[in-house]
Parts: C-alpha cells; structure tokens; sequence
C-alpha cells in the first residue's frame, strides 16, 4: 500500500490521498479500527463500493460441520467461524435524490488518514453527483478504547456549490450480503445470514436490534442514538425491521450551510444472558457514552494512547516507512488486544474474516511478547482466557488419551476446530507456548497473584501432557515422537528441538510453581511425585544434535532426509502448499518457517554462540518462508549472529507484510503476529533485549541502514527506554525505581535521573548466508 501513488509515509499515520477501487478491500484492513471487543473495518459509510464488509464482536461466531473425505477417530465435528455482526457504521447520503455512490459522478477528491496519536479515522471527500450537485463530506469515526461497547461516528455534509436537497440514512443493518464465505457448500450455508431477528425498534433518534445466531446460540444486541445539527427546518424520522433500523435525515443545505449527525453506536453479546438483559445493557452503555460527548470520546481516546506511546513508542531514524510501520503494528496490536478482556486475540484481530477470526499460537509467542512489555494487562487479561478454556483442552486431552490439558491449535471459544489433522492433532507445542507466555509475563510484572491463580493451573495441566505424550528409552532419553512443530512442512516429526526444549522449560517451571504455591498445587491434586517425575523427564529431554555436522536437527533425523530441489521450484509454485502435496513437503528437507531458529530466540540459553551461527546458516539455505512469522524471528536471529544488513532486510518484510500486501491476502485481515514481529525485530533483534526468568538484558547493534534506534520497556513497574546509535546505547529509566540490566553481558544498574551510556560492540565480521534461490527478504527499500 505505500508503494501506491495514493499512499505516504508519515511517521504518526497513515494517509490515503485518492480511492483506488483496485485496493479496496486491503485499504478497509488497513484502515480498520478496533479495541480488542469490537471491530470496524475501514469500509465508506455510504456502505458502497465496498470490499468486504465488516463489523466483528469478538467471541461472536457461528458452527459450522466441518467436512472430512473418510471420517476418523478424535477429529473436531465442528468448525468456527467469526461472522459480521449488526453494522452500525452505516450512513447512506443522498444528494438531490442521487445516491452518493462513488463510482459514478466525478469525485474531485478523497482522503482517509488513520491517525496513530489521536486513534481515530478520518476521511473527507468531494463528490459531484451524476447531475453535478458538488457536495463535501467530512467523517472522524472512533472504536473507544475508554468505553468498551462503544463506537461512534461524526458525519458532516455542506454544498459547494449550489443548493441541495440532503437526505441521510443512518443505519443498523444484519445479514448484509457478503462474497462467498467458503468453497463449502455446507460452510457458505451456515454463514449466509446467520443472524435470527428477536427484536426491532426505532424512537426518535434511537435505534436497535437483537439478533440470536441460530447454531452457535449467541445473542448480540446493537444500539444506535444521534445528534442532529442543521438548518432549522430539518427533520428526522425513524423505523425498523427486522434486520434493519434506520434514522432517516431530512433537510436543505445553501452554501456555507452543514449537516452534522454524530452517531454513538453501542454493542453488547452473550450466550447465556436474557434478551432484556442484554438489552438494557447496550441502552445502558449509549448512555453512558452520551453523557461524555464527542468530545469526551476524542479527549479519553487521545489520553489512553497518549499512556501507551509514552510506555510504547519506538523511534526509529534512517527508514521512514520502517518508522511509519511500526507505530502501524503497535497501534494495531493495541487495537486487537486492549479491551478483549478475557476473549481470544484472534490472528486478524477483528480487521478481517481471515482464518475464520480463529486464534492460534500466533499470540502466545508473538503478539503477547510486545504487549508483556508494552500493556501487561492485556496479557493478564488474554491468559486468563487460556485459563477458562481449560475445560475443552482437558477433555479434548481425554479424548486423545493423554493427561493434563491438550489446548486448541485454532478456535475461537476454546474448542478445537481444525480439520487439518497434522496440526489440529499434533501440534502440541502450543501447549509449552501457552505456558512460555505465562512464565514470561509473571517474571516481566511480578505479578504473584496472577501466578497464584491463573498461572499455575496453566503450567500444572500443560506439564501433565507433557509426561503422558512423552516416554524413556533404553538408556532413560525423554522423547516426545509423532508432533508437528512450528515448521509446518515437517508434519508428525520426533523430537522436534522447538517443542523439546519448550516441553522442558513448561516441566521445570510447573514443578517450581506448584513448589512455591503449595495450596494451588495441593487442589490440582499434584503430588511430590509428580513434580518429580517432571523434573526427572525435563532433565533426560532429547534435543537431537548432528555431531558431523555441528548443528541441531530440527527434528530427529532430519537432516537424513532428501533437500528439496529449489531449482526446478518455480517462483510461481510458492507457497508450496498451494502447489505440492503435503506428504512430498514431509519428506524432505525443507522449512515453511522459522522452527529450530525460533527454539534459539526463546531457548536462547540452550545453545551455544557456535552452535547459534551454524544452525542459522543452515537452516536459512532451507527456509522458504510461506508463512508471514517466520521474518521477524529470522532478523532477530541474524542479528544475533552478525548478519545485520539481512536482518535489516527481514526486518522490512515483517514490518511491511499489510503495508505492502506481501502476501496478497491482507483484503482478508491484517498479520497481527507478524505487525507485532516487527517491534520483535527490532526490540529482540537490533535491541538484542532478552528476557530469561529475571534477567533482563541488551546486546544492541544496529545495522548502516539505521542511524538510531529508541525505545521503551516496563519491567517490574519501571520503564526502561534505550537508545541506540553508532556511537553507543543510553539507558534511560522514565518511570519506576532502579533497575538491574545486563549490557553485553556486564550486569549495570538504571537508577532514576542518572542516565547510563555504554559502547555498542560490532559483531565479528561472518559470511553471509544463502537463502533457496528467490526466498530471500522481500522488498528492498
């Protein structure tokens, strides 16, 4: 998208200065707006031309049969979709009677800026209808970070040059027809409206509607109210249907003349609570928001962002769209998990239908880690979700006859719904990133009564399928066979390093937890001889190592297996999956994305400095890279290892993947993984920040592309910023008391008002690696 004559770089928004209808879709993912419980995306109030249409609930979702050729044994009956709920962002405008559909007339101009500060969206346009009626529109919309049911609309119409008759319809609107939502005929079924009427009404300038989904059983109530601004002889009128209510606007604009309507709209779901419960409580949450005002609204929207950047912000020099793009990925990574509150943080957060709205592993290991340090309880908030699916992760544990807890590798509420066995079966390496997430966040926040409660449930169940899947060998190696790990190109592998070492970090941790909280443990029904055993399997885990090749394997004898022909692979074939079976990508040596390269970013202690350059430059010449997480963990480990211009390069990709399109599928939802990888990169990899239990330390370096590099971390109360430049790194505390650091290995203490400067050490000059033939980096600056 930046690279469209259309778009700038900026370094505090992003801004739209023409309507391409090419780019559509990608520009309403782009432009979307979210807190984490409700998602707007950045389609045109008149409601067309669209791309795709989307108003998402988090949690809100249709069943759906999932379909299998032959049926087996422990496969999910059902799959989840997120489904478009009651749209609330429309505002229909009609100019003389002439629809304001942008396709036809002349459209003099139009703008849309995403504003990053002040967490709002604005657009103005001017339009000339088919009969040459000039109008100017203005909108600023807002999903409410303060209010949680609330989004809110300023729409503003003025003649530019003749009188006009204006009518305005703001809407609530279900079921809007959408593109097909899957090839299945028995999904496409399900989905094509999926929301029963149970209640319509219209008073004055207040509207709603409650809706129920009729398999999932959901109930979602929407309500709307309005200010109407015009001439004194405007005048309004409302209805309703069943999918539909609507305030309808009336009025004539001379020249110099406006029409303004603010919109409060206010959302509400549940799948236990009564229909006049739910009711009462998006009526209750418009009044709430209508004794703030828009003005309100603006000034506590500006406050929470004004918080986060000052915690958050990361300053980059040498890259302005590196810079533009980051504040892009923090600014919707807030969005996806500020106020989801103990819902899921799905993969496209709530931009897109993409993947189903499912949430996978995705946010243990990528988005949780800039959150941890950057808005912690957002990510209190997000594992205490994990914590109350344990229910379906146990049971789904029991049905694949194992102990403990086997957690979903996608869902929405819990239960496991992929139909690709491979991974919806075995992959159970989520199980240890779930728990990675916990450990890390506790040790970031020391936050003991998360721990208490919710932390060592999560590591009690997920270390009791550890020892169940796992088993000893004649000489008592602990060995966990037949998984799927990171690397989805290696299916039911033995002994995948990532999961192993994982595995074992999950063990090691559960027996000190429940050590620590006996009483917890004690109700979990965990004995001595448990924790044991856990300690024991973490101590003879296998972690297979190629001594004449001086490397790690990826998994047990992976290194015997045939490397893939990357040159009779044509740039066309990529990804792979699209075009080769599965069983031909198992059998060879070949990587989707990072898998031994990310056990050496999270396990970084497990390795040696050796061992971490030699495993890089291996498996770099085998990874293709069809999936977008596999970037940003490639730059930070080149960066480790003395790469820094290829780091540099990943960077760019990661931080460019929705910017650029680089996948072509961002129509559907943005990368939020892969936005968060990029403050990962940066932050892990030129900031070399690692965080292992409570050692909290740097190595920074930074590449000749980059002049400087800032940014801030909270740490135990405290936040740390560090800036980076070729002539060393300043450790700054901005908040909190003194803190403890390791710089390049020497521990160094922060205190208040006494910064600390010390020299960046150049790493040792190494040959550059080979990537297959065409899957290096993607776009150069």
């Amino acid at each position: 998208m930046i690279s469209h004559p259309s778009y700038g770089t900026e370094p505090w928004c992003v801004r739209e200065s023409g309507l391409d209808l090419d780019v559509l879709a990608q520009s309403e993912s782009v432009f979307a707006l979210s807190n984490g419980h409700i998602g707007w995306r950045g389609n045109l109030e008149e409601g067309e031309p669209r791309g795709l249409p989307g108003c998402y609930l988090n949690g809100v979702h249709e069943v759906h049969p999932l379909p299998y050729a032959e049926a087996g044994y422990g496969y999910p009956e059902s799959g989840q979709t997120v489904i478009n709920v009651t749209d609330g962002k429309i505002i229909r405008l009609l100019v003389d009677d002439e629809q304001a559909d942008l396709r036809y007339g002349h459209l003099r101009s139009h703008e849309r800026t995403l504003d990053l500060r002040d967490g709002v969206l604005h657009r103005t346009c001017e339009w000339v209808s088919p009969v040459g009626k000039a109008v100017r529109v203005r909108s600023t919309r807002l999903v409410s970070f303060a209010h949680r049911a609330i989004a809110a609309i300023v729409y503003e119409v003025e003649p530019l040059d003749d009188e006009v008759g204006i009518v305005i319809q703001s809407e609530l609107v279900a079921n809007e027809p959408l593109p097909q939502p899957s090839d299945d005929p028995r999904v496409a079924a399900a989905l094509q409206s999926p929301l029963r009427s149970e209640e319509h009404w219209a008073e004055g300038t207040r509207l709603r509607l409650v809706h129920r989904t009729e398999r999932s059983g959901l109930r979602i109530a929407a309500a709307a109210d309005h200010i109407v601004q015009g001439p004194p002889t405007t005048r309004t009128t409302s209805e309703s249907s069943q999918d539909v209510a609507r305030l309808t606007v009336i009025t004539q604009l001379k020249p110099g003349e406006k029409l303004r309507l603010e919109k409060l709209v206010s959302y509400g779901w549940s799948g236990l609570r009564s229909l006049t419960a739910l009711r009462d409580q998006a009526e209750a949450a418009l009044a709430e928001a209508g004794s703030t005002g828009w003005q309100g609204l603006l000034d506590e929207q500006r406050a929470v962002l004004d918080d986060f950047w000052l915690h958050a912000d990361v300053e980059v020099d040498g890259d302005a769209e590196i810079q533009q793009a980051v504040r892009f990925a923090l600014f919707h990574v807030l969005q996806a998990a500020a106020r989801a509150e103990q819902r899921a943080i799905p993969a496209k957060g709530l931009t897109g239908s993409g993947y189903d709205g499912h949430a996978f592993w995705d946010t243990e290991i990528f988005v949780l880690p800039l959150l941890t340090f950057t808005h912690p309880r957002s990510v209190a908030a997000a594992l205490r979700w994990r914590q109350n699916t344990l229910p379906a992760a146990r049971d789904r544990a029991r049905q694949l006859g194992l102990d403990g807890a086997a957690f979903p590798w996608r869902t929405i509420d819990g239960a496991e719904c992929s139909g690709y066995w491979p991974a919806g079966t075995a992959a159970f390496h989520v199980n240890a990133d779930i728990a990675h997430a916990a450990l890390r966040y506790v040790a970031a926040t020391g936050d003991e009564t998360f721990e208490r409660d919710t932390g060592v449930e999560l590591l009690v169940e997920t270390a009791r399928l550890w020892l169940s899947l796992g088993h000893r060998d004649s000489g008592g190696r602990f060995h966990i066979d037949g998984v799927t790990g990171p690397d989805e190109y290696s299916a039911l592998a033995d002994d995948n390093a990532y999961t192993n070492l994982m595995a074992q970090d999950n063990l090691r941790a559960a027996a000190a937890a429940a050590e620590r909280h006996p009483r917890q443990a004690e109700a979990l029904g965990v004995t001595e001889e448990e924790t044991a055993a856990w300690e024991a399997a973490a101590e003879a885990m296998s972690v297979p190592y190629n001594s004449a090749l001086g490397i790690h394997e990826q998994a047990a004898d992976f290194t015997r297996h045939q490397v893939w022909d990357f040159s009779r692979t044509r740039p066309e074939d990529y990804p792979l999956m699209l075009h080769h079976p599965y069983l031909e990508l198992y059998r060879k040596q070949l990587v989707k994305q990072a898998d031994l390269v990310l056990a050496m970013y999270l396990r970084g202690d497990a390795f040696d400095d050796g061992q971490k350059a030699r495993n890089f430059a291996y498996y770099e010449a085998l990874t293709v890279r069809d999936s977008s997480l596999s970037a940003c963990v490639q730059a930070v480990i080149a960066a480790e290892v003395g790469h820094l211009s290829l780091a540099y390069n990943y960077l760019r990709e990661a931080a460019l993947m929705d910017l650029e399109d680089l996948e072509r599928n961002s129509r559907d939802g943005l990368h939020i993984a892969s936005l968060a990888g990029s403050w990962i990169a940066l932050v892990a990899g030129f900031g070399g920040m690692r965080h292992h239990r409570e050692t909290l330390s740097f190595t920074p370096r930074l590449p000749a592309e980059l002049s400087r590099l800032a940014f801030s971390v909270q740490v135990r109360g405290s936040c740390i910023r560090v800036e980076i430049t070729e002539r060393g790194v300043t450790y700054s505390l901005i908040g909190g008391d003194s803190l403890r650091i390791s710089h390049c290995g020497e521990p160094v203490t922060v205190s208040p008002g006494r910064p600390l400067t010390r020299p960046v050490q150049a790493p040792p000059p190494v040959p550059p690696p080979a990537q297959p033939p065409g899957r290096g980096p993607g776009r150069p600056r």
